[in-house]
């Protein structure tokens, strides 16, 4: 049975593929949602960017949005790991990178009704 085409595996250390950076050029949400641009397709295309830079284009394209989380866990590296490469490729524009609204941004009075409608009948449980 033929092996996925994956870019990691344990012979790569996490650390080789960030090449020792632990910090993100952005912070991500382990949620946030990933999708690869135009310019992500094209350049992706012609070959760009390491085997995880591709791997990642590829499994997010074509309306594939993938989290942060899922990316993650599909290539089996740490998600610091996956938090790094993924911040570098929406730096450069090769991702676009959806974050969740939180709460404190809602300002719909229904939607925050609704949430405590419903706290209130856990609450009752």
């Amino acid at each position: 049975m033929p092996e996925r085409d994956e870019p990691t595996g344990a012979l790569v250390r996490p650390y080789a593929v960030t090449r020792g950076r632990t910090r993100p050029k952005l912070e991500i949400a382990l949620e946030a949602l990933v999708e690869t641009t135009v310019r992500g397709r094209s350049g992706m295309g012609r070959g760009q960017g390491g085997s995880e830079h591709q791997y990642i284009a590829a499994m997010c394209d074509g309306g594939r949005v993938q989290s942060l989380a899922e990316i993650a866990a599909r290539m089996q590296l740490p998600l610091g790991v996956a938090r790094v490469i993924v911040a570098d490729m929406a730096s450069d524009g090769l991702v676009a990178v959806y974050e969740p609204t939180s709460l404190e941004d809602e300002t719909d009075a229904v939607g925050t009704e609704l949430l405590e409608r419903v706290l209130s009948g856990l609450r009752r449980l």
